[in-house]
């Protein structure tokens, strides 16, 4: 998923009109269903049947891939519900309430990655320890060592994650003299978004009327950041966010972006984002792996064969899920099974065929297949072999707690105050200082 970005907006004046995303964490929604959890036997399902809730957000795919189906077939003695939450902002605050009530959980309930150090370290006791029940050499080191305590304790297992390159449109870099060819132009960049965007300088030169390089700086300021291995905590869970060198350069490239002409402005997952797709309006986008759904979906017919891929400046991540079975479940057992035959390689196979959402698990990658259709639309590039050889590098990264909201105060404001309000790079800076201080209680 999705992360989504799947991104979560949990700032209290954005909230009530926060976007999920994918990744999101790895799709956008298309599913909504806010109601309650109903674990129990029988509930729909038939008699002698136990009914299994699993909470999500957004679009995990297991439902579009025939998971539950399929699972079903093997177990008719189980029933699965799937209670969707559409927004982050909201499954979110909803699911900690339930943890700390002890009740009202689903059997299953997914974590974002945003959400995952604030689980680990504030509601690990409310979790089953499923490091005793899977093998962990499975999941990609970094991504186990995410939902695990620092005494051992993994409360959730790997879903998806959000490696990352560049989706760009060939035909406007054609037309603005750029090279085309996606290995060539990997190299032009390769190792600093500094050069990614230099050549967003370029591109506006001779850019096609109505176009810009990129969609926005928030897109470029999250790509960055996702390749650093530090961000706004150190690795003893304090918060460094304002002295981070991830964060300054991360900050450095989307200011260049955002007090230039190369980008078109938009709020990312905004119906005016939407819309950019469908018009052709800017040339790139950072792209992790759960993003070629949404480029599809938004392009439609008129992006076929025109979009493909290239490996991004750095191996980055930008979202992705867990899913872990709260203690308070009535049937614990028959939960775990369910999760671990979801999170299985040959699970996480399927969903990646069906919505590119990548796999946390390498031993999946040989036998990726990604839809003919995908693979058409995105100008037949090698997209299993970029978001692998992606996964593989990226950095171990430290969240934190805040680590969600600190990260949307620059994006929704220090950098929107640049970007769209013409504020200075300092002055967009001190609004998303005056924000994350807040948000620290400080």
């Amino acid at each position: 998923m999705r992360t989504s970005t799947r991104r979560s907006r949990r700032l209290g004046a954005l909230a009530a009109v926060a976007a999920l995303t994918t990744g999101l964490l790895a799709g956008c929604a298309n599913d909504s269903n806010d109601g309650s959890s109903n674990s129990g036997d029988g509930g729909g399902g038939g008699k002698g049947k136990t009914t299994l809730t699993i909470g999500t957000f957004g679009v995990f795919g297991y439902k579009q891939a025939g998971l539950y189906d399929e699972y079903m077939k093997l177990h008719p003695d189980i029933t699965i519900k799937e209670n969707v939450t559409t927004r982050t902002d909201v499954y979110w605050p909803k699911t900690l309430t339930r943890l700390q009530a002890g009740s009202g959980t689903d059997d299953i309930q997914a974590i974002e990655v945003g959400n995952i150090t604030e689980a680990v370290q504030t509601q690990a006791d409310k979790f089953v320890d499923l490091g005793k029940d899977v093998d962990k050499s499975q999941w990609l080191d970094w991504k186990t060592a995410q939902a695990t305590t620092k005494d051992g304790k993994t409360i959730g297992i790997g879903t998806d994650i959000g490696p990352m390159a560049i989706c760009y449109r060939k035909d406007l870099f054609q037309k603005a003299g750029l090279e085309t060819d996606r290995t060539k132009l990997a190299a032009q960049w390769k190792g600093d978004w500094a050069k990614y965007v230099d050549l967003g300088k370029q591109y506006m030169k001779k850019a096609p009327s109505g176009t810009k390089f990129v969609d926005s700086a928030s897109s470029v300021y999250n790509a960055a950041l996702g390749g650093e291995s530090e961000r706004y905590y150190d690795k003893d869970g304090n918060v460094i966010w304002d002295k981070s060198s991830g964060v300054k350069k991360s900050w450095d490239a989307a200011m260049t972006v955002a007090t230039s002409n190369m980008s078109a402005k938009l709020k990312q997952f905004d119906p005016t984002w939407d819309q950019g797709f469908a018009k052709g309006s800017f040339a790139t986008v950072a792209c992790p792996a759960w993003m070629m759904g949404y480029i599809q979906e938004k392009s439609g017919d008129a992006g076929k064969g025109k979009w493909d891929v290239a490996a991004a400046p750095t191996a980055a991540n930008w979202g992705g899920s867990f899913i872990g079975v709260p203690t308070a479940g009535k049937h614990q057992k028959d939960a775990i099974a369910l999760a671990k035959w979801l999170t299985a390689p040959e699970q996480q196979a399927k969903v990646f065929a069906k919505q590119a959402s990548f796999p946390s698990t390498p031993a999946a990658y040989d036998s990726l297949k990604p839809a003919a259709a995908t693979t058409s639309y995105f100008s037949d590039a090698p997209i299993t072999q970029i978001f692998a050889d992606s996964a593989k590098t990226i950095p171990v990264q430290n969240f934190g707690i805040k680590d969600q909201p600190i990260g949307t105060a620059i994006t929704d404001i220090g950098i929107l105050q640049v970007e769209q309000k013409g504020k200075s790079p300092d002055q967009g800076w001190n609004a998303a200082k005056a924000e994350i201080k807040d948000v620290l209680g400080q």
